[in-house]
């Protein structure tokens, strides 16, 4: 039977319909292709820096060779050449695309991936977001940082070298003023942190659990709006991603590469979406709100149902998703690193 289930972070309803899954589908997308180490056309590649625009940082190796580049990206959605003024009319309200779009080079081999790649090499990448994070949040006018990673054609990637994306606007994106709303409402109504009881209601339940490492727990949300939704989450209050120790940075590298292995085991292959929601870049010691990674798997597309009601239609029980990726992490034999199931019960690190 299908059912409704409701998101604690929104309070938005999802509709879990299994039976879904069922119906006709198109023809199978085509295995995906393999890449070479390196593709002279490839603006990414080494060799072809002048293909980019001028870089704004790099991580670099002894042999003082580049590791991970940023730059800004040459199609940009929003740029410093906007300003952030609005016009002041009600109805046909407009202001410039003040903003910043940055790329992330995240290897010098065109077909890495980031779930293959050595764990020095995933901790360069995530302290680089977390880096380039903490000098947008510094802009006067930013309002919103978004540090996101697109894989595959069904995700929205355009060139296949390994490479995530941040951008930083003037305004606050709908998503996350409701969950930050919701977070507020939370704490007034409960006393507590909204974050603190879903960590701790997720481990209690344990069905939906997937994988710890050090401070972080990976799980298929209850109400997870598409198939095989994962978000990893920090079991210490944390409410700004820029805030991320370089101490704890290991322990997320290797329980992000490990969720993203079970993923391609599991359900073979698929294309992603990886988005960090984090808090207000201006607000980041309350505990109302806790920065955290969602992995969303491109495995259906919203149809005419989920764009006129705003509703989601999952196909998945997260319980069977959560089931699936342990098997996989079980096949794997945790090949990447110490990434281990949850004990049942546990408790948020922090949450007394």
């Amino acid at each position: 039977m299908s059912t409704l289930r409701q998101d604690p972070t929104t309070n938005e309803w999802v509709i879990l319909a299994p039976r879904r899954a069922a119906r006709p589908q198109l023809p199978e997308r085509p295995a995906r292709p393999q890449l070479p180490a390196h593709d002279p056309a490839c603006p990414f590649c080494p060799g072809n820096e002048s293909m980019t625009p001028p870089e704004l940082a790099r991580v670099s190796g002894p042999d003082g060779r580049w590791r991970v580049r940023v730059v800004p990206n040459r199609y940009e959605a929003v740029g410093a050449n906007g300003h952030n003024h609005r016009n002041g009319r009600t109805m046909l309200r407009e202001m410039g695309g003040r903003g910043a779009h940055e790329v992330v080079i995240e290897s010098q081999r065109h077909d890495a991936r980031f779930d293959e790649m050595a764990e020095r090499d995933t901790v360069e990448v995530l302290l680089t977001w977390r880096d380039r994070y903490r000098d947008l949040r510094r802009r006067p006018w930013a309002r919103a940082i978004v540090v996101f990673k697109n894989f595959g054609p069904m995700a929205g990637t355009s060139l296949t070298h390994a490479h995530s994306q941040i951008v930083a606007v003037p305004v606050y994106p709908p998503a996350w003023l409701r969950a930050f709303d919701t977070a507020v409402r939370y704490f007034d109504d409960q006393g507590r942190g909204l974050y603190d009881d879903l960590v701790r209601a997720e481990r209690d339940a344990g069905e939906r659990m997937i994988a710890e490492r050090g401070r972080f727990t990976a799980f298929a949300p209850f109400a997870g709006g598409t198939p095989f939704e994962t978000w990893i989450v920090p079991t210490f209050h944390q409410a700004s991603f820029g805030q991320l120790p370089d101490e704890d940075a290991g322990d997320l590298a290797a329980l992000l590469r490990d969720v993203l292995h079970a993923l391609r085991i599991a359900v073979d292959d698929p294309d992603f979406n990886l988005v960090v929601h984090s808090g207000p870049a201006e607000d980041v010691n309350r505990r109302l709100f806790r920065w955290h990674v969602r992995l969303l798997p491109k495995l259906t597309t919203p149809a005419g149902f989920e764009l006129g009601s705003g509703m989601m239609i999952n196909t998945v029980a997260p319980e069977d998703a959560a089931l699936a990726l342990r098997g996989a992490l079980a096949l794997s034999s945790n090949g990447h690193g110490a990434a281990h199931p949850p004990a049942a019960g546990g408790r948020p690190d922090d949450v007394p």
